[in-house]
């Protein structure tokens, strides 16, 4: 067995590995009512599914003697965008009430995620009415 069969087998093993993993992260994405729920399948897939097609590709490009460095700096790309975007899509869910309130830190009451100054300047609008 030759060092290309190999590496072709390689290739075929990873495309194989991002398949599973992206039809994995589709059916949750359909299947799953919550969007906090939801939220997970798609970051998964992101991260190991797309991670799998890239190294396919960074194989291949090594098998055929053209390397090439866009690989890597996609799969940085990702590894850093994709939690933070994933953070600010639950932060959104919190902020519209569409899922459950995450209980407050036990010792700390500064937690701004849910904290409306809007909100907060009506209720002292209003204390300040009733102490009139």
């Amino acid at each position: 067995m030759s060092w290309l069969e190999i590496g072709n087998l390689a290739v075929a093993f990873c495309l194989l590995v991002g398949s599973g993993f992206v039809t994995v992260g589709v059916f949750g994405l359909l299947k799953f009512n919550d969007p906090m729920t939801r939220l997970h399948a798609p970051t998964k897939v992101g991260t190991l599914g797309i991670g799998m097609f890239l190294l396919a590709s960074m194989i291949h490009s090594f098998l055929i003697g053209d390397r090439s460095y866009h690989e890597p700096l996609i799969m940085a790309f990702l590894f850093v965008t994709a939690p933070i975007s994933a953070h600010f899509i639950a932060k959104v869910n919190i902020h519209k009430r569409a899922c459950e309130t995450p209980p407050s830190p036990p010792r700390d009451d500064t937690w701004s995620t849910l904290t409306d100054p809007d909100l907060e300047k009506e209720a002292e609008a209003d204390a300040a009415k009733a102490q009139e």
